[in-house]
This record gives structure tokens, sequence and C-alpha cells, in this order.
């Protein structure tokens, strides 16, 4: 009985009430996912390919920017079958597998930046020994330890999601695949599935927010240490790309947690537009955030811009 049920596939949505518009808003995905692929692949490709960029700040931000590449590539195809092609159906595994990445590069992303706040932490705290605490095998390291933890404390409820039946409605309220989507069609007890996410998010998000929070607060401490006005502000100006990263990642965090604690007062359009914020907006602002605050990232465009001009 249950093995008959579960081979139904699973039923992605667009926006609904506004299928007509579907083709439409299509372009406009299209076209920011294009954005972020183009910001983000330049970044990675300047990073790599500029040796003054070979710094532990940069290899940060070039992990960063492969997270955001990872979670663009994992949603855009899904999102855009069901606005272009109304293509609405996905297995169980693939939706599985989604879910997984989807929720492994959240993780990710928010321990990127929490190494990138201890990075200006020693740069600014401890700037004489910077190069010989964070060295390239100690970034290596360290990056590595963030990717295994993002990909593997996800994996215990995505198992547990796919051993569940499923006797409910298939349709999904997402053109992807979310494990808080997946779990209200399932016909089981589902309790581990509701109390681990909490845990999760208490020992990642929530842990590093905090984190990051105390970084700044000894950064400032630091900075206020400095006698020059002119020297505070410089200090200062090499954290304002990050800071602005992380606002950006934990605004949308925080309005898309209240839209769900609080979605039965509002249109369910707007918790599905929340949802996309939430994915393409921090990997779409990250490259324009870095490229404008950060003199060594616009010098390298214009290194690349100008070599491309010599060539032609």
């Amino acid at each position: 009985m249950w093995s008959n049920i579960t081979a139904a596939p699973f039923l992605l949505t667009g926006f609904p009430g506004l299928e007509i518009f579907h083709p439409w808003i299509s372009i406009a995905f299209f076209i920011i996912y294009v954005s972020i692929l183009l910001g983000n692949g330049t970044l990675l490709f300047l990073i790599r390919e500029d040796y003054t960029l070979h710094e532990p700040m940069y290899y940060f931000l070039a992990i960063l920017a492969a997270t955001d590449l990872g979670v663009t590539l994992t949603t855009m195809p899904t999102v855009l079958a069901v606005l272009w092609l109304d293509h609405r159906e996905i297995s169980h595994e693939a939706c599985y597998f989604q879910a997984y990445l989807i929720h492994s590069f959240s993780i990710v992303e928010s321990g990127v930046l929490l190494i990138m706040a201890y990075d200006r932490f020693i740069a600014i705290c401890n700037p004489l020994r910077y190069t010989s605490i964070l060295t390239t095998a100690k970034v290596m390291k360290i990056g590595l330890g963030v990717l295994m933890r993002g990909f593997i404390l996800i994996v215990p409820i995505i198992i547990t999601l796919s051993r569940f039946p499923y006797c409910r409605s298939h349709v999904l309220s997402h053109a992807f695949c979310l494990h808080q989507d997946v779990i209200k069609l399932a016909c089981a007890d589902i309790t581990f599935n509701r109390l681990y996410p909490i845990a999760l998010i208490s020992l990642t998000g929530f842990l590093d927010s905090m984190l990051i929070l105390i970084s700044y607060i000894l950064i400032l401490k630091a900075v206020m240490g400095i006698a020059s006005g002119k020297d505070q502000a410089k200090a200062l100006n090499t954290c304002v790309s990050h800071i602005s990263c992380v606002l950006v990642f934990y605004v949308t965090v925080t309005g898309l947690t209240l839209i769900h604690r609080f979605g039965k007062y509002v249109p369910h359009v707007v918790n599905i537009i929340m949802s996309y914020v939430y994915f393409l907006f921090p990997p779409f602002m990250n490259p324009i955030i870095y490229s404008i605050k950060t003199k060594q990232i616009q010098n390298g465009i214009n290194r690349l811009f100008s070599f491309h001009r010599i060539c032609a």
C-alpha cells in the first residue's frame, strides 16, 4: 500500500494565482540567476588568477562565492522549469537530494560568514601575527571544517525524510524542495524531524551569529584603542563589506522566520516571495558589496577589463 502511495512524484508550485504571469516572472528570475552566476563566477576567477588576492580574507570570500553558486545552481533548474515549462513533477529521490543541498549550503554560508569575522578579528586585533596564524594550510582546514559541518549535520533529517510514507497531497508550496515543506506531507511520526532542525538552528545559525557579534565587539574595542582617527577609520573600513554581507544574510533569515511564524496573517504569496528573497538576495548582493567596498577587488576587475581591451 505505502509503496504505491510513495511512488507518486511530488508536485512543485510556482506562484499560485499568478500562473498567467509565470513567463514574465521567469524572465526576471533568469536575469537574476545569470547575474548571480556572473558576479560570483567573476569573484572566483579574480581570486584564482590575481596573486594580490591570494590572502586568507579572499580565500574565505572565494568559499562564500562558491557557496552562493551552489545554492543558485541547486534551485535554478526546478524554478525555471516550473515557471518556463510548467514542469512541476519531481521524483522523491531528486527532491530529497535538492533539499539536502539547499539546507547544507545554508549552514555552510552561515559558517563562512563566521570564519570571515574571525579573519577580520585576527587582522585587526593581532595584525603582526595575521599571516602566521592564518596560513594557507590553516585556511584550508577551516574551510574544509565549515563544509563538513554543513553537509554532515543535515544528513539525519534527510535520511528520515526519505523513509517516511506520503499519503497526503503531494503538492509542495515552492518551486524547489525544502525539508519543512516536504515533512508536512508525511504520514508518520515526525517528532524527530521537528525537534532536530530547532537544535540545528540553535547550534549553527544562532551560535554563529552570536560569535560574529562577539567578534565585532572585540574588534570595536581594539579599534577604539587606536590613537589616530584616520587609522581607526581605515581599520573599520576593512570590515564594511563583511558586515554588509552579514546583515544581508541575517536580515533575510529573520524576515523568512517571521513570515513562517506569523504566516497565517499574511497572504501565501508573501511567504513564497520571502523564500525566494532568502535564497537569491544574498548571492546577488555579496559580489556587488565586495566589488563596491573592496578596493583590491575593484583593482582586480579593472586589471581584468584592461587585459581584455589590450588583447582585443
